[in-house]
């Protein structure tokens, strides 16, 4: 079950969590966390097992009920075990978008496949590192 962990900003585990997902620079974590606490439009959950936060997941939601993931990270002694998928279900049955969308690069591309996101590359947007952009459509509107 996602837990709301925005209010946990300056836990070392939480901005742990956040680190596995942006570039690893002190002064991105640091501007990272200031966007989540003075964006009030930017959800963080976390995902808890036995009493732990394991994983965060971080997005907005445009004007058409669009999710853009901004951040998403498993601990690594956790990741294989199905948790990245479950905060992406657990977001989708909290947030009903129309669409849930995500950039990534090629490390983490098969992840967002493997749960049905169709994938195509934007081409390398920094020098030597091609980047994908991963969209799943819900199927609420493909059933009128």
């Amino acid at each position: 079950m996602l837990v709301d962990v925005k209010n946990r900003l300056d836990e070392e585990a939480i901005q742990d969590l956040i680190s596995y997902s942006i570039f690893p620079d002190p002064d991105r974590l640091e501007q990272t966390v200031a966007t989540y606490r003075e964006d009030a439009a930017l959800k963080l959950y976390g995902c808890e097992s036995e009493g732990e936060i394991i994983g965060i997941i971080g997005w907005n939601t445009d004007d058409n009920n669009v999710i853009t993931i901004r951040h998403i990270a498993v601990r690594p002694d956790c990741r294989g075990a199905g948790f990245g998928r479950g905060l992406i279900l657990e977001a989708l049955e909290l947030a009903t978008p129309a669409a849930i969308i995500a950039e990534t690069d090629e490390e983490a591309v098969d992840f967002y496949r493997s749960i049905g996101f169709q994938v195509e590359s934007v081409g390398e947007k920094y020098p030597g590192v091609e980047r994908f952009k991963c969209v799943y459509m819900t199927d609420e509107d493909s059933e009128s």
